[in-house]
C-alpha cells in the first residue's frame, strides 16, 4: 500500500471541494492509501483549518480532520533535517516524509523538488498521488 504525507494545502483544498484535492481526501477517508502525520503536521493541520474556514463550517472542518487523523499511521519524528526547505515552515513536512519512508502530495511540488532530489524523498501532486494510487491498487 502506497504511503503518503499530505501537505496541509491539499487537505485545505480537498475540504473546501471536489477535484483532485478531494479526490485524495476520499482516498485518505476510504484508506486506500497510508497516510502518515507526525505530531507537528497534525497540529499544523488542525491550526490551519481554524484560520482558513469560516466560523460556521470550522467545527465540522475540525471533525473531519479528527476521522481523517484516526486513519493515520502516527510518525515519530527520530531524525530532523533541517534547515531542509527554503521556506522554514515547511521543514517539519520534510521531517515527516523522511521519518515515514513515503511520498509527500502537495500543490507546491516546486518548492519541494530541491530537499525531496537533495534528501531523496518522492514529491508529487495529486493529481500524479491518484494515478500512482490506482497502479498500486491494481496489482
Amino acid at each position: 500500500m502506497l504511503r503518503a504525507v499530505v501537505d496541509t494545502n491539499i487537505l485545505v483544498s480537498g475540504l473546501n471541494r471536489t477535484g483532485r484535492e478531494g479526490a485524495v481526501i476520499d482516498a485518505w477517508a476510504e484508506q486506500q492509501f497510508q497516510p502518515c502525520v507526525s505530531t507537528a503536521l497534525a497540529l499544523e493541520y488542525e491550526d490551519v483549518l481554524a484560520r482558513k474556514f469560516p466560523k460556521e463550517r470550522r467545527e465540522t472542518a475540525i471533525k473531519a480532520l479528527q476521522a481523517l487523523l484516526a486513519r493515520c499511521e502516527y510518525v515519530p519524528i527520530r531524525y530532523t533535517y533541517r534547515p531542509a526547505s527554503p521556506d522554514p515552515g515547511d521543514d517539519f513536512v520534510v521531517d515527516c516524509v523522511l521519518n515515514s519512508q513515503a511520498l509527500l502530495i502537495t500543490a507546491n511540488v516546486r518548492d519541494f523538488r530541491g530537499p525531496g532530489a537533495e534528501l531523496g524523498f518522492r514529491v508529487v501532486g495529486p493529481e500524479t498521488f491518484l494515478d500512482l494510487m490506482q497502479q498500486e491498487n491494481a496489482r
